[in-house]
């Protein structure tokens, strides 16, 4: 009779006011709001690995300092998009009485208790209840209620996340950042060594060697002018994607919406879909606060907007 459920885990709710808990095996964890941030974004691209690299740009206005770890799921048309400190979770885990032996899986409430239909009540003080597809905390006076929160019977859906266990000690860029640095040496004190063993005697053989090897061309007149080329390319691509990050980033009011984006021959044309005549000033004086260089025109009741790279 009881085979059936001898390797079901348990799921927890987890706030920051949250009791201690008492375990004695892994638990499937659900996140409090208040433990994470989180939006609804809608962007002209089509899946979560083109949005992902986007992340830590689009929450770039809205987080206080810290380390974070981002993450992102489709729903419908929409991207709900998350930022969450790692170590600040594990903290608070740890201080609930759960270590890191027990976690199984980790969850966010927006992706499990959307479809909440009534407030619940999380502690003495607190409700947790759903608001324009968002899921939230808030004072018990913005909406009482009696029945308390109760996952054990949620259903989970696939998006759990991973709390990295050292990203306050080194994030993902700073990984990289050393990694380069290391490289870098090793390339510095190879050259180095390469240079001072053949006592600066390379023959003009082995120069032009190395220029068919590299695919450099005869004269270092033409190398000049072939890296001027690369550092043009180099900024016009940077200040594409500036343009772009500012873009992605702007707070749209409902039912304004950037409908295409196209680039070519160095202009990077936008249209705005639902925006009338007038409503479109404050994302000018927001783009212009970035100082972007833009000029802008309205054609068939779509605004067009078009930035010179």
């Amino acid at each position: 009779m009881f085979s059936k459920f001898k390797g079901q885990i348990d799921t927890i709710f987890v706030d920051v006011n949250s009791a201690s808990f008492e375990l004695d095996k892994s638990v499937n964890i659900i996140l409090s709001p208040s433990l994470y941030w989180v939006k609804k974004v809608t962007l002209p691209v089509k899946s979560v690995r083109e949005v992902k690299p986007l992340l830590e740009s689009l929450f770039e206005e809205n987080l206080p300092d810290g380390v974070y770890s981002y993450d992102v799921y489709k729903q419908d048309d929409e991207f709900v998009i998350f930022a969450y400190e790692d170590k600040v979770i594990l903290n608070i885990l740890h201080e609930k009485g759960i270590s890191s032996a027990q976690i199984n899986k980790v969850y966010l409430a927006q992706s499990e208790l959307f479809r909440q239909e009534s407030a619940k009540k999380i502690s003495e003080d607190t409700i947790l209840l759903v608001e324009d597809g968002i899921v939230v905390v808030l004072p018990f006076t913005f909406a009482s209620s009696d029945e308390v929160l109760d996952v054990h019977d949620v259903k989970l859906s696939k998006n759990s996340i991973r709390l990295k266990q050292f990203s306050h000690l080194v994030n993902e860029k700073s990984l990289y950042t050393i990694a380069f640095i290391f490289f870098a040496l090793i390339a510095l004190v190879s050259t180095e060594y390469f240079i001072t063993v053949k006592k600066n005697n390379i023959s003009q053989t082995q120069r032009d060697a190395l220029f068919v090897k590299y695919g450099l061309k005869p004269t270092m007149l033409q190398n000049r002018s072939m890296l001027k080329s690369y550092e043009k390319i180099y900024k016009s691509q940077t200040q594409l994607r500036e343009y772009m990050a500012d873009l992605l980033s702007l707070h749209l009011k409902e039912k304004h919406k950037i409908k295409v984006i196209t680039y070519k021959n160095k202009k990077l044309r936008v249209q705005f879909d639902g925006i009338k005549s007038g409503e479109e000033k404050y994302i000018e004086q927001i783009l212009k606060s970035k100082k972007c260089k833009f000029s802008a025109q309205y054609k068939n009741d779509i605004w067009y907007v078009e930035f010179k790279i």
